[in-house]
């Protein structure tokens, strides 16, 4: 059974730093397009960061390069996303994604919150 679960989210105050991990299960993640996507309220769905099948790529969106990392561990089939200076405007729920066509899956997200 496919599973994306997200883990490392929460409250932390502006300036601060936050792990993000999403542990997957019943595929391997070196094999997948692996995604970081977030959703604040009232806003759309957008694309973070993404890393290549063989991770010599990783894409950032502009709003966090060079403060945000995204690796993976394809030995614990895991990917994480490294948070740093993180800003008020970083609040939203971050959802892991893997994508290999047709296929693509979905975690059920977790809350990060920067505020003072």
């Amino acid at each position: 059974q496919v599973q994306l679960v997200e883990s490392g989210g929460g409250l932390v105050q502006p300036g601060g730093s936050l792990r993000l991990s999403c542990a997957a299960s019943g595929f391997s993640v070196g094999t997948y397009f692996m995604k970081w996507y977030r959703q604040a309220p009232g806003k759309e769905r957008e694309l973070v960061a993404g890393i290549s099948l063989n991770g010599g790529n990783i894409m950032y969106a502009d709003s966090v390069k060079g403060r945000f990392t995204m690796s993976r561990d394809n030995a614990k089939n895991t990917v994480y996303l490294q948070m740093d200076s993180l800003k008020p405007e970083d609040t939203a729920v971050y959802y892991c994604n893997a994508d290999r066509w047709p296929k693509n899956y979905w975690g059920k997200g977790t809350q990060v919150t920067v505020s003072s």
